[in-house]
């Protein structure tokens, strides 16, 4: 009996590294049976936010302290995910975005522009090609991937489908400072090696005309042209662990210049005298085990001659789709953390039926100014954020959400409460029963392979 029981822990925990090591991530070609891989995820949410959504309600507090509540719906993402398995080492993949539920150019008031409405000439409107590549893989522990990739810094890039998080809308701290999802071209090595899985890029450097004073570099990576400018260039590596069952730790990190990297490429001025080097560490874990659920990290960003982006051309032309008045940070960071439990793991019933209720509370902090330029300060930029809510699983694909959260401001200024509701979904579509079959006997012919291999060793044990 001890046996057994020792070779079911043995099988979970090689099972729960296993699933961890692929949960999140949609680069990952998931297929059994077929060659053609088909899938996606996706999110529609409802929110009502009891505060001032008028522009200057950070300028003039006071007078917007009991304006009215206002409530919106949205579907932040929606997302379709093919691949192909060509064979000998090839494979291809690819990830259509509609961000907020259509195309075309958007109207947004610019806080920073004294709420000017402008249009937002994001590359493509709101139908973003968030992954377009082709791979060749040598072995499991050496790959090659080329063209339009995900860049896996922080906790949110590398795991941001809508089941890897608890609240409605993706963590605002990372979420606020980087780019999310940040997809950039470029050219990647990764592979996996014992405990440890880990990547490196070469890839087009951000855009320092588009960094700003709410949202840091998020922006850094999106172009209004046909192509995007790589006059620079910038790295970035992540390394996981998962040695301990059920944890993985992660280690990720990015540099590269920034000013300059514009068209037209200007000879003289701040363009060329300037670096604007970025530089971002981050740390984070996911721990599943115990009916728990514990998410956390930390991300600190440098930039380099932050004070002359004012001064960059292509901000101070008024026809540019690049103009901004703001000053820029040399510093930002976000820290969060999220706990979720599952209160169906004590209900019968609803354990036998695999759904799951989750409570979860976060928590977070976070500033995309946190370094005064030039004397400028934007206080209302620093934010400390709390929710409360629940997540309900009644299948393992689908999710529907609850929350409250509430912004916590300087005194200064209004502390912004809200109610969220949303329903996501997250899968791989198999085509047909035959496929379905083959996973599922697939996966018996591995615990089976597994297990014989556990017996033999106890064996080996037992005779020594």
């Amino acid at each position: 009996m001890k046996r057994f029981v020792f070779t079911l822990l043995v099988i979970a925990s090689v099972m729960t590294a296993s699933a961890q090591e692929n949960a999140g991530d949609s680069t990952f070609l998931q297929k059994v049976g077929s060659r053609l891989s088909i899938g996606g995820y996706g999110e529609a949410v409802y929110s009502r936010n009891f505060y001032s959504d008028h522009v200057s309600r950070y300028s003039q507090p006071e007078a917007h302290k009991d304006d009215p509540s206002h409530g919106r719906f949205d579907i932040p993402h929606a997302v379709i995910f093919l691949g192909y398995d060509f064979g000998k080492g090839w494979s291809f993949g690819t990830e259509i975005e509609f961000e907020h539920g259509g195309n075309g150019i958007a109207y947004e008031k610019e806080d920073e522009e004294g709420g000017e409405w402008e249009q937002e000439t994001e590359k493509g409107g709101e139908v973003e090609l968030e992954q377009f590549w082709l791979q060749k893989s040598f072995a499991r522990w050496a790959n090659v991937r080329a063209g339009h990739i995900v860049v896996p810094v922080g906790l949110n890039n590398a795991h941001h489908e809508p089941l890897n998080f608890f609240t409605v809308y993706r963590p605002e701290g990372e979420n606020t400072i980087m780019p999310s999802t940040w997809h950039q071209t470029g050219v990647s090595f990764w592979g996996r090696h014992g405990d440890f899985r880990y990547e490196a890029q070469f890839l087009a450097g951000l855009n320092s005309d588009n960094f700003t004073n709410t949202s840091w570099i998020k922006k850094g990576p999106k172009s209004p042209l046909e192509f995007d400018v790589a006059n620079k260039y910038g790295l970035a590596v992540r390394l996981d662990n998962y040695t301990v069952p059920g944890l993985r730790i992660g280690l990720s990190a990015y540099y590269g210049h920034s000013i300059g990297n514009s068209y037209p490429n200007n000879a003289n001025g701040v363009d060329a005298e300037y670096k604007g080097k970025v530089a971002i560490g981050a740390i984070d874990f996911t721990y599943q085990g115990h009916n728990w659920i514990v998410r956390g990290q930390a991300d600190y960003g440098y930039l380099s001659d932050a004070e002359q982006l004012k001064y960059v051309y292509n901000r101070l032309n008024s026809k540019s789709p690049y103009k901004h008045s703001a000053f820029v940070s040399g510093n930002a960071y976000a820290v969060g953390i999220e706990a979720g439990y599952d209160l169906f793991s004590q209900i019968e019933y609803t354990r036998k039926h695999n759904q799951k209720l989750y409570l979860f509370g976060r928590y977070e902090a976070y500033n995309p100014y946190a370094s005064s330029t030039k004397g400028t300060d934007y206080d209302y930029t620093a934010v400390k954020r709390m929710a409360l809510g629940i997540n309900y699983f009644p299948i393992k694909q689908i999710v529907i959400k609850a929350e409250y959260s509430k912004r916590f401001l300087k005194s200064l200024y209004n502390d912004e409460p809200s109610l969220n509701f949303g329903i996501a979904y997250e899968g791989w579509f198999e085509l047909g029963h035959r496929q379905l079959a083959k996973k599922e006997q697939a996966d018996i012919d591995r615990l089976n392979e597994r297990i014989n291999d556990l017996q033999r060793q106890l064996n080996e044990l037992k005779k020594q």
